[in-house]
């Protein structure tokens, strides 16, 4: 079912719950004070008929009746039966409408009743007549009060049909110019595909919810479009980058094989070949990795971690790889103090990565290949700070050193990939970390990681 006809069904069931319950209440109290009307019209007539026996000696219990006959008041089958204290009937309009001697004893123990007998309304009291008590039983049929009841019910039954039918008219159209907001944006995201991302959806200038939904869809379409862009950069960056190493092997090896070649020429060539091979398998590694951490549903195994231990490791397998690489480690402090304090919560492999890269970064840029490592830590925080005297980092392209593949106009004549530092950022945003950088051209370059000590 849609959500318009739900919510007209919805409206008109409201209403009629509403409708019902006020048609209720207005019949109940209308039943209420016709019946209370009718037993005072009930008693006021006994009360008459028990004075004029009681009171006027002259006029007989036949005369009574013939009075009562012709009566222009008499109410449709009215009965009235008087009796005396020892339940002797002394008037009845009928002689064959006697009284049942239970009820003559409940009307003396409550001194007034009120029942219903078949089609007769029926009221019993005690009437006290010169210190001397009598029963008066009155009883009729209300026929107007109960046809008036009847035309009663009648409208009401008409007028919740006639409401419901408006109502659910009114609430038809009245979902549908509220949907139709709804049904505009519906229409413009089914028209964004991924050759038109850039468009937007908009929703009216009204500051409503439905407002709030088209900004919710066109900030989701703003990351998408995001996502989508750096992917196709990827791809693009990634294609060219692997297009490249391969490029040089196939040249390699059919140079190679255009004529005969000595073993030493040989072995050149295949070392030549090796470096190369050696680079793929590392670009491909650190994409492998930067893609695994850009999935979320990864999960991730954290333990504890010494931080100094993980950054000696990386330093020990950067110096084997590069043996003219050179880590200077330091305290901010006093060693004995800050050494004990630099376990975090974290993953190991993936901190190890992270500081492999920003090591050999700065040793890679800097014309002593040298990089200096600082360990600091506090209550909350283990600090490391990486700093080189390297060519620096323009500020204009600081925001952009953590896309894939980017690199500065002024390093891309060392070789490199630009997928290093977007995976230690990824790396350090997982640990619920922080990285900061400054930089000045041909002064060097700072890299500051902040880790918490509870993940």
């Amino acid at each position: 079912m849609k959500i318009r006809a739900r919510l007209s069904l919805t409206f008109v069931g409201i209403v009629a719950a509403i409708l019902l319950l006020f048609s209720f209440v207005v019949y109940a109290t209308a039943e209420y004070y016709r019946q209370r009307d009718f037993y005072l019209r009930l008693s006021d007539k006994a009360k008459t008929t028990a004075r004029l026996l009681l009171d006027e000696d002259e006029i007989t219990t036949r005369l009574l009746r013939v009075i009562e006959q012709n009566n222009l008041t008499a109410l449709p089958e009215e009965q009235i039966n008087v009796y005396g204290q020892d339940n002797r009937m002394l008037y009845a309009t009928q002689d064959s409408a006697i009284v049942k001697p239970e009820v003559l004893t409940l009307i003396r123990e409550k001194k007034e009743v009120f029942f219903r007998e078949k089609r007769k309304e029926i009221i019993g009291f005690i009437h006290v007549h010169n210190k001397q008590e009598y029963i008066l039983v009155a009883s009729a049929h209300d026929q107007y009060g109960l046809e008036e009841m009847q035309h009663l019910g009648a409208i009401m039954v008409m007028g919740l049909l006639c409401s419901l039918a408006l109502m659910g008219a009114a609430g038809w159209a009245y979902a549908g110019r509220s949907l139709r907001p709804i049904s505009d944006v519906v229409q413009q995201v089914s028209r964004i595909t991924a050759s038109n991302l850039d468009q937007r959806v908009s929703a009216g200038n009204d500051h409503d919810e439905l407002s709030q939904l088209a900004h919710t869809f066109n900030l989701m379409l703003d990351r998408v479009q995001e996502a989508f862009e750096m992917q196709r950069n990827f791809v693009s960056n990634a294609s060219h980058e692997l297009r490249t190493p391969l490029t040089i092997i196939t040249g390699q090896i059919e140079v190679t094989l255009l004529k005969r070649r000595t073993v030493e020429e040989h072995e050149a060539k295949w070392k030549a070949v090796l470096e190369v091979i050696h680079r793929m398998n590392k670009l491909t590694n650190n994409l492998l990795d930067l893609t695994l951490v850009n999935l979320e549903s990864t999960p991730l195994k954290f333990s504890e971690v010494s931080v100094d231990e993980v950054i000696y490791q990386a330093s020990q397998m950067l110096a084997n790889r590069q043996p003219d690489y050179s880590v200077v480690f330091s305290f901010a402090g006093q060693m004995e103090t800050i050494q004990p304090s630099l376990t975090i919560a974290g993953n190991k492999s993936l901190l190890y990565s992270a500081f492999f890269n920003l090591m050999e970064n700065g040793c890679k840029f800097s014309e002593n290949k040298q990089v200096q490592v600082t360990l600091g830590a506090n209550e909350r925080w283990v600090t490391v700070v990486f700093k080189d005297e390297g060519v620096g980092i323009l500020e204009s392209d600081i925001k952009r050193i953590y896309e894939p593949f980017f690199r500065a106009e002024n390093v891309k004549r060392i070789h490199g990939h630009g997928v290093g530092l977007p995976l230690t950022y990824r790396i350090i945003q997982l640990h619920r970390g922080q990285i900061e950088v400054t930089s000045e051209i041909n002064r060097g370059t700072t890299f500051t990681v902040h880790l918490p000590k509870k993940f």
